[in-house]
């Protein structure tokens, strides 16, 4: 590899949008402090150059592990160029770091992003000018639209001839650069950052101050905090700000307007009106997800794998409409009947046919089924996740969170976790504090992930339409959400009044101007996210289905049987249906115990399962006749669906778990505190239906 540059810069700045426009790849891009945690690394498109993006970070200064890993980075692993992004709607703030990197004896480009919005809000920057005050070269460029990359790649791929050599220009009043230059001439030669280390030494940063202290050093910094009445760190700062207030003054031109985001934040951010407004935004969301567009295409996905003559299409408020397209007991096959007949046709044997189409067909059918549900329910949180609405739910979140001893930076796991649970624990690694990162991960698994977005929906298809028409049950499906809240209400009370005790934290962010989303940004995370989803019912559901299929049809002789209730799931289940009985309305169902022990591997397998056994069963759907599950009322479903949501997640994000708590014990205790909780909160409603 030719080259090897740094992309640094601060949150909220485009920083992975810019990385993922010149590098091709599709990195989570988000509008909130943590997003990049670690590393990712990369080739610019068109050259032989790599390309390392590093966490979000405000300053060198390492008080957090993404100032620590991005300090590390260009201090000690020698880039040969330092990228610099630099949001120019706040460039007061992203310049504060700038002068620190350009301390190093690197090269570092300048990028400005987001000109075209300063541009809208009033301002110009002289870039030029910029260019001459800093000592470096500036480039400017918009990462949503694309405008100016083609001469940033061609900046940076020849670096060597087009960005200039760093001056270490100074910015320090006479005596802290006198101060700087008689430590940088007492300092071993081996040293390489010799002015980055002496700043560093006068704000007695640890890393530098015990390994090069001197005495004649320590009297000298004491004399200029005499001198200007401030401590060193923030004498320090103060320097620097003074420094980058006589840049703005010179570089940017001023003309003071409305902004369209100000506008705008005044009703979504109102004292009053902010939370209704969440509300209503996330009613939209599920109704369109789960109830208008979601819903119409389930029937047309079942269709496909288990056959049908008539597709339905619910409304809100009214009777759904049915498009019958061929006559009872006519119409499409579908794919499951249609390989069991190729099967039986072919010779085979009936309990072959049954494997594939009962077994393999029915149970990944029976997931992908919600694959457009599940596509729409991505499509529209990752509009409001690049908009930039979603940061301001963290602000508008943070004063209730802070109740529970955490801060509304730990909402951001639990807005990941509406897709996967891994990523979203994985997440909370961007917090300080570490009882509050601990009751992060012990929390975000209750929040729905996409992969339990099927269980909701399977059980208002079959149990609560009948109860409230077709085209009203999207509600359910919200008020799961909002339940889901209201647990972590309660069990972030529960973890720090008597687990973890934890202070109150602070959560300083900045929100970012709203914006158009990158469509094609979107359409990438929106595609990696259903076909990941779809992998797993592919793997994971399929070997589950199998396995199913094969224990409903083998008793304990290993022999094959068709009696369902003589089999080894059946006796399993019944080993321990008493602990599910409870929350079933104290119906003793091995075939819901079975579902639920399943969804530890996955939780989508709690609905692959039911349909496995319903397949092997009877047939047809599977709260209907006398099957294993017609049992199921208001009560038991809900108590059922609140035990499958809330309780241990999956094999995956039970591992993501055990690195983010670093114990095998930490691991056990949020998992049996999570199970615990969500036994007590499902018993307790299917024991109130037994009453009512």
């Amino acid at each position: 590899m030719a080259k090897h540059c740094a992309l640094v810069g601060n949150q909220n700045s485009g920083k992975t949008l810019l990385f993922n426009v010149l590098t091709g790849m599709n990195q989570k891009v988000g509008n909130w402090p943590g997003v990049t945690v670690e590393r990712k690394d990369g080739i610019i498109k068109g050259t032989n150059v790599g390309i390392t993006d590093l966490p979000g970070i405000y300053s060198l200064s390492p008080y957090t592990s993404e100032e620590e890993v991005s300090r590390r980075f260009v201090v000690e692993e020698n880039p040969d160029l330092i990228i610099n992004i630099v949001d120019s709607t706040s460039i007061e703030r992203a310049l504060y770091l700038t002068s620190q990197l350009l301390e190093l004896n690197k090269k570092v480009l300048v990028v400005l992003n987001m000109e075209d919005i300063l541009e809208k809000k009033g301002y110009k920057i002289d870039s030029q000018k910029l260019s001459e005050k800093l000592g470096t070269t500036v480039v400017s460029i918009s990462a949503l639209k694309k405008t100016g990359i083609k001469e940033l790649i061609q900046t940076i791929d020849e670096s060597d001839r087009l960005v200039k050599t760093n001056t270490e220009k100074p910015i320090f009043p006479n005596e802290m650069e006198t101060l700087i230059t008689d430590i940088i001439s007492k300092l071993d030669k081996d040293v390489e950052e010799k002015r980055f280390a002496a700043v560093k030494v006068i704000e007695r940063d640890s890393r530098y101050y015990s390994k090069f202290y001197r005495e004649e050093f320590e009297k000298k910094i004491t004399d200029l905090e005499n001198k200007f009445d401030m401590d060193s760190e923030q004498m320090v700062a103060s320097f620097r700000y003074d420094s980058i207030e006589d840049i703005r003054n010179v570089c940017v031109e001023k003309k003071e307007v409305a902004s369209v985001t100000t506008k705008i934040d005044k009703v979504l951010l109102n004292k009053w009106a902010a939370i209704p407004i969440f509300l209503v935004v996330m009613i939209l969301v599920y109704l369109l997800s789960v109830g208008l567009v979601g819903g119409a295409t389930v029937g047309l996905v079942d269709m496909l794998f288990n056959g049908g003559n008539a597709i339905e299409f619910p409304l809100p408020f009214i009777d759904p409409i049915v498009v019958e397209f061929a006559a009872e007991g006519e119409g499409f096959m579908g794919l499951g009947p249609w390989l069991a007949e190729c099967i039986t046709n072919a010779g085979g044997s009936d309990w072959a046919a049954s494997l594939v189409a009962d077994g393999a067909v029915a149970g990944v059918g029976a997931v992908l089924n919600f694959v457009p549900q599940i596509a729409i329910l991505f499509l529209l949180i990752s509009l409001l996740e690049t908009c930039g609405y979603m940061s301001r739910v963290t602000f508008l979140f943070d004063r209730a969170f802070k109740k529970l001893g955490m801060s509304g930076k730990s909402l951001i796991p639990f807005i990941v976790g509406t897709g996967c649970s891994v990523p979203a624990i994985m997440s909370a690694r961007a917090l300080e504090d570490r009882n509050e990162h601990q009751m992060t991960v012990t929390l975000t698994p209750f929040m729905p992930c996409s992969a339990k977005l099927p269980i909701i929906t399977c059980f208002i298809a079959g149990v609560f339409a009948p109860l409230m028409g077709e085209g009203n049950t999207w509600f359910i499906t919200f008020f799961m959400y909002i339940l889901a809240v209201l647990v972590i209400i309660l069990a972030g009370f529960l973890l720090n009044k008597f687990f973890v005790k934890n202070k109150v934290t602070s959560y300083i962010t900045e929100l970012p101007e709203y914006h158009t989303p990158s469509f094609s940004y979107v359409a990438k995370d929106v595609g990696e996210k259903t076909w990941a989803f779809i992998k797993r019912a592919g793997t994971i559901i399929f070997l589950c289905s199998i396995v199913v299929w094969v224990l409903l049809n083998l008793d304990y002789q290993f022999r094959f049987t068709t009696d369902i209730e003589k089999s080894l799931l059946a006796d399993m289940g019944r080993t321990i249906s008493w602990v599910f009985a409870p929350m079933l309305g104290m119906e003793f169902s091995w075939g819901a115990s079975v579902s639920a022990i399943q969804g530890l591997v996955a939780k989508e397998a709690v609905v692959s399962s039911m349909e496995v056994i319903t397949a092997v069963e009877e047939g047809g759907d599977v709260f209907a006749g006398n099957g294993s599950f017609a049992f199921f009322n208001g009560f038991s479903a809900m108590g059922y669906m609140i035990f499958t949501l809330f309780s241990a997640p999956c094999f995956g994000a039970i591992g993501a778990m055990r690195r983010e708590l670093g114990s095998n014990r930490a691991m056990w205790k949020a998992i049996l505190f999570e199970t615990g909780l969500a036994w007590v909160l499902a018993s307790a409603v299917g024991i109130w239906g037994v009453f009512c």
